[in-house]
This record gives structure tokens, sequence and C-alpha cells, in this order.
């Protein structure tokens, strides 16, 4: 018997994990934490494996929805095994310290939410056991009641450094779990490639952009040059620009597309600030650059020229001296680089905001970035009332699939059986509708937090 239970991320961007179940051996797909919840409300419901074998945790990939509680997991299942790719285990360590960071920092420590220690992530980071892109491995779990091995492999997801689509291969069912998945190259990471993941009797599908129009994310080449010509216009006034970032992933796209266009000479060549944690994760895309697949393999993060943003004590010089910012959090949450930033733009006429990735609904970010010129907005439901004055505009450089690209993803996968997941209800209704009456022969089923689906008997 195969059976699959959400404990968080099924109808929701945050805190995703998946646990199965296969012949008495368990398995957890990812194990993140929720960025706008605070405390054992930002956690997967871990309560739903009392009564469960864990044996295994595999991580798709080290944004933190993703792998953000995998220090409280293993708190309470410590002999877990966990695997990851070689790259997911070396973000991880930059990261999960960096995350112990800001928890400290923010809250105060309670027996039901016990915040982990920097001695804690050093041991869980040398467990992690890797596994490189194709690799198969067979394992069996404590309790596991069957004579046949459970095989996993991993595929690249082309999402970000180091994410993986996980095959898992047991008797006559084959399941993937694509993580976050992205068809289409961007300007380092080249798309997924799924030529070797055939005849799925379950796919475990993201949802991210099942709500949004493809024609509204544009067209790499085209949202490169947008962007330039935007920027020139503000550089060329006097004005800076900011742009929230996530320190993974989207900090070496972004900077990696604006050092390219100001190589061609297609944006005005301007200071570019950058900082924190985001030059050391560009660091590592530096130091894999030949041992995984990508674009512009020649290119080097850190040769490209950047001051430290965190080195500015001033705001005043992005008036002086016009510059381009990449500052996290991508959603500019509060107390990030990124919010305290937006306070000062907002009141610059001369200035922009500009959006290049995802914003969850509820984040300061997203109502910055559906505001305009001349707007009042509220961040907080208490807080301060802000005039925009700067520019702001929308960008698209997606790390995740569009949704006639997670169509494309059930077709080529001959997929008998789809579970919708990492998506709000609007997302996962558009593409649910569209399964269903382009593949006639598929199950399908919406994921629900806490409820399990038997997969076979």
């Amino acid at each position: 018997m195969i059976r699959f239970l959400p404990l968080g991320g099924a109808d929701e961007i945050g805190a995703s994990s998946f646990y199965l179940n296969i012949s008495g051996t368990g398995i957890l797909l990812d194990c993140g934490i929720h960025p706008r919840n605070k405390g054992i409300e930002s956690l997967p419901k871990f309560e739903l494996l009392n009564n469960e074998p864990l044996d295994f945790v595999f991580i798709s990939h080290a944004h933190q929805d993703h792998i953000g509680s995998l220090p409280f997991l293993i708190q309470r299942i410590p002999h877990a095994i966990i695997y990851s790719t070689p790259q997911t285990k070396e973000i991880a360590e930059l990261t999960l310290h960096n995350a112990a960071n800001i928890l400290h920092a923010g809250q105060n420590s309670s027996d039901e939410f016990k915040i982990y220690t920097h001695d804690e992530i050093d041991l869980l980071v040398r467990s992690i056991r890797t596994i490189a892109y194709t690799e198969t491995i067979s394992l069996k779990g404590l309790r596991h009641n069957s004579v046949n091995s459970i095989n996993i492999t991993f595929y690249d997801s082309g999402h970000i450094l180091g994410a993986a689509g996980i095959k898992i291969e047991f008797e006559n069912e084959i399941i993937f779990y694509t993580g976050d998945i992205n068809l289409s190259s961007q300007s380092i990471m080249i798309g997924a490639d799924l030529s070797h993941v055939k005849n799925i009797n379950t796919l475990i599908l993201e949802s991210t952009y099942g709500a949004t129009e493809s024609s509204n994310l544009g067209i790499l080449e085209t949202e490169q040059k947008r962007l330039a010509g935007s920027a020139n216009q503000l550089i060329h006034n006097g004005g800076s620009i900011l742009i929230p970032v996530f320190a993974l992933g989207k900090t070496q796209e972004i900077l990696a597309t604006i050092h390219l266009l100001m190589k061609k000479k297609i944006l005005t060549e301007v200071p570019i600030y950058t900082g924190g944690i985001g030059r050391e994760i560009s660091s590592l895309y530096d130091k894999n650059r030949y041992l995984v697949r990508r674009n512009n393999i020649k290119l080097e993060l850190k040769e490209i020229p950047q001051l430290n943003l965190h080195d500015i004590e001033d705001y005043n010089i992005f008036k002086k001296n016009p510059g381009i910012v990449l500052a996290s959090s991508g959603m500019m949450l509060e107390g990030t680089a990124s919010f305290r930033l937006m306070n000062y733009w907002l009141a610059m006429e001369t200035f922009g905001i500009f959006g290049v990735g995802y914003m969850d609904k509820e984040t300061p970010g997203y109502k910055v970035l559906s505001a305009k010129q001349g707007d009042k907005i509220n961040l907080a439901e208490f807080g301060a009332t802000y005039k925009v004055r700067c520019r702001i505009e929308r960008f698209y450089f997606p790390s995740h699939s569009k949704r006639e690209e997670l169509l494309t993803i059930v077709r080529q996968t001959k997929a008998e059986k789809v579970i919708l997941v990492h998506g709000d209800n609007q997302a996962k209704d558009w593409l649910g509708n569209n399964i269903l009456n382009k593949f006639k022969n598929v199950k399908l089923h919406s994921a629900e937090t806490g409820k399990q689906l038997v997969l076979t008997q």
C-alpha cells in the first residue's frame, strides 16, 4: 500500500511537506517553513506523523518554504535520514544558519517551539547524504514489509541551483514529485529536462502560476529589454532603482541579467549594490558552474562589480549617485533590508521599485507592487500610511513553470493520477479544469493538508 499525506503546502505556498508511506517505509518530501507565519504556525503539521514511521527525508531544494523546518523535524525525529543534491546541501549550510539568526533575533522560544542552535545546524548539515542528478539509490525503512526496495532518482528541475524533481519507484508504481519546477531557461539556470521521466502513475505537481495568464509573464528577452528601458529612464533622470529579490536564486539571476545588459550597452552602467547572504550564495553558483546544467557557464558572479549594500549608512547616497540595489527579502517582509529601503524609496519621485519575482498576496511586497504613483497604501493592519511617490513597475522573470508548461509536464510524463500542490485555490482550479479537459483519462486530486490519499492498495 502507498499512502500520501500532506503536512503543509497543499493549497498555499509555504511550509511544503508531503508524507508518503510506501509499504511501511516513511518518506517525507520537503520540510518547509511558512514565510508569513510565526512560531508553531509557521511549521508543517508534524503532529500528523505521531503514529507514522518516518525513515527518510528528501529535500527538493534549499528555499526556506521547502527546507526551513528541517531542524524542527529533526528535534522531534532525530533518526530520520536526509537526502538532497550536493548543491542543496551546500546552500542549506548558509541559509539554515541565517534563518537561525533571524529566529533568535525575533522570537521567544517556548517548549512547543524550541528554536534550534547553530551547533544543531552543523550536526544536521553534516548528516545530509547527497544524490547527484540522475543517480538512483535503493532503500528500505525499518518497518518495510516488502522484499522489493524503493528506488529514488533526482532530476534537475531548472528552478534554482541544486533544485530537483524526485522520482520514486516501487514495484509497479512510479511517483514523480516536481518540487518547484521550471521548463523555461533563465539567465543562469537551464529549464528542466524530463526526457527520462515517463509513464508516471502519480504526478505530484506544483501549481504556483496556475492562476497567472502566461501572456502577463512575458518572454525572457522581452522582459530584459523592458527592464533596461525603464531603468534607463530613471537613471537618466537621476533616480535609483530598488529590486527586492530572494537571496537564493533571484539575486543571482537578476545580477547576471543586469550585468549582461550593461555589457551589451543596453542598460546604462551604474553601481550595483548587493549584500548579505546573497553574496555567499553567489559564490556557490560560481563554484558549481561546471558541475550542473547552466547558461553563461563562463560568467562568474563574483567578477561582476558590486558595492556592499550593508556598508551604506546614509541612503541619500542613492540621490547623489544613481544605482541599482538588489536587496532581500523578495517580498519586502518587515524587518528586512528591502523593507527598510522601500520606506525611503516610496518618498522619492525620481526613484523606482521594480518587482521581478513571486509575491504572496498578504506581504508588503505585493501591496507595494500593486500600487502606482500617487496611491496611499497601508502595509500592516495598524501600520503607517505611505504615499507612493516613486515609480512602481512589475517585470516577470519566473523561476516556476508557466501554467501551459505545467500542462506540458502532465502530457510528457503520461501521468495517470495528478495531485495538485503548492498553489492557492484559484491556481489549482484553473490547472485542474484544464487537466480534466485535455487529459480525459487522468484522475485528478487537489491536495488538502491533513487529508490522506491512498495511491495503491
